[in-house]
């Protein structure tokens, strides 16, 4: 490593997504900064200070001192390399570590001597040490821990939050060397005022960041498990966890669709890696079962409460993941929706944020323009609680129902509101 403060650094932040993009700005205020991204079409939406996650305002990205590229080219003389591109799973839940791989040789295409590439993607103890700095030196000719150096630094951004931002969280930092480690924690501290925490080593920064999902994934399975046998007791879900948290270490989680590319996804990699270690993960593959299954069930009790209406019209509120986002990554409302139609009924889907053509690209659903399109319904299911649909009062959602309709409440949008006698409802 050829320096020893941040002073002067020029960094490139690889990925210009939900986790790269804010990144980057908050870094161009204090250095210079290339953004990388390989769609050029995201490039050019930044560069007219549109950012379609909504992460960044038109404000911040008018105010941000970066230079946008979707060419490697023009990142070559970069002292430190920051790779945030997506870390999915496969069709069979196994980690699928193809964009990090791909920009780990692009990178290493213009790798110099005493460069750092730091790793902020998600992954399984030992991926950037043993797979991703292979890959480097492979593509730059250059050693790996001697003419170039690793760190890691677990990506912490929960999509729509305005509470924990970048600016605000603690960062976890780890260098393939005390020196780097240093450097890295100097460059995040500049950035945060929730100060560094340096880990020992990089395999304990990637355990640290795995877990903190997974231990999510296998609170809200719980939650979920346990929404399931009440509803086949005829006890409100939403009734009993409002007075067990009156209790003052009961921990808040609420029942649901876990999707996005997190919470969903990162639990499989630490399976992986359990499995790798000759353990076999049964709790957290557990946890797993039950959400990824939990549509099937909300879409079977949806099915037995339409006994009168066995070919239904069924309007859906809500596609992407999580409330008050436009991100349609791996959202489980698809799943319900499949469910649903396997069970003979015609769904139609609104969603108040998410792009509707990316919605027909990704998972071929034509989301309706306004609500109403294709109404009145036999059913409406309140799956995600944007604000728009929070806003709804009685009045408007009996609109939207036939007499004697039904009203499926996911997420306890719509609890405290009366529907009337020609109405029933459905809520877990």
């Amino acid at each position: 490593m050829t320096f020893t403060t941040t002073k002067n650094l020029k960094i490139a932040v690889v990925g210009l997504g939900y986790v790269g993009l804010p990144l980057a700005v908050r870094l161009s205020a204090h250095f210079s900064v290339v953004g990388l991204d390989v769609n050029r079409q995201r490039i050019d939406e930044l560069q007219n200070r549109h950012d379609r996650t909504g992460e960044c305002d038109g404000p911040s990205l008018e105010r941000a001192c970066y230079k946008l590229t979707s060419e490697f080219s023009d990142i070559e003389e970069c002292d430190v390399y920051i790779i945030t591109v997506p870390t999915p799973v496969d069709g069979n839940n196994m980690p699928d570590l193809s964009a990090v791989l791909a920009a780990s040789a692009s990178v290493g295409e213009v790798l110099t001597v005493g460069n750092v590439v730091v790793f902020e993607s998600t992954v399984y103890p030992g991926v950037t040490e043993d797979i991703c700095g292979p890959a480097l030196a492979a593509a730059s000719g250059l050693d790996c821990g001697k003419d170039f150096f690793l760190g890691y630094s677990p990506e912490r951004i929960n999509p729509g939050d305005r509470e924990h931002t970048l600016d605000k969280i603690t960062k976890v930092v780890a260098g393939q060397t005390p020196d780097v480690t240093d450097l890295l924690g100097d460059l995040y501290g500049t950035i945060t005022k929730g100060g560094v925490f340096k880990a020992k080593d990089i395999k304990t920064a990637e355990a640290a960041k795995v877990i903190e999902n997974a231990q999510r994934d296998i609170n809200i399975a719980f939650i979920n498990e346990v929404a399931m046998i009440f509803n086949k007791m005829g006890i409100n879900t939403y009734d009993v966890l409002e007075a067990a948290a009156t209790k003052w270490n009961f921990l808040d989680f609420k029942p649901g669709l876990v999707g996005g590319h997190c919470i969903g996804v990162d639990p499989y990699y630490l399976a992986h890696a359990a499995r790798q270690a000759n353990h076999e993960p049964e709790v957290i593959l557990a946890g797993r079962r039950i959400n990824d299954g939990f549509a099937r069930f909300v879409a079977g009790q949806i099915d037995n409460a339409l006994d009168a209406a066995p070919r239904a019209a069924i309007l859906i509120l809500g596609l992407t993941f999580k409330e008050n986002v436009p991100d349609l990554r791996n959202s489980k409302i698809v799943d319900l929706i499949a469910a649903l139609r396997n069970h003979g009924h015609t769904v139609h889907t609104h969603d108040a944020l998410a792009d509707r053509d990316e919605a027909l690209a990704e998972y071929n659903i034509r989301l309706l323009e306004n609500p109403g399109d294709r109404g009145p319904y036999d059913c409406i299911i309140g799956a995600v609680p944007h604000t728009p649909y929070l806003d709804l009062d009685r009045d408007r959602l009996i609109a939207l129902l036939k007499p004697g309709g039904l009203l499926a409440d996911l997420k306890g949008m719509w609890r405290t509101i009366e529907l009337g006698e020609n109405y029933r409802r459905w809520q877990l």
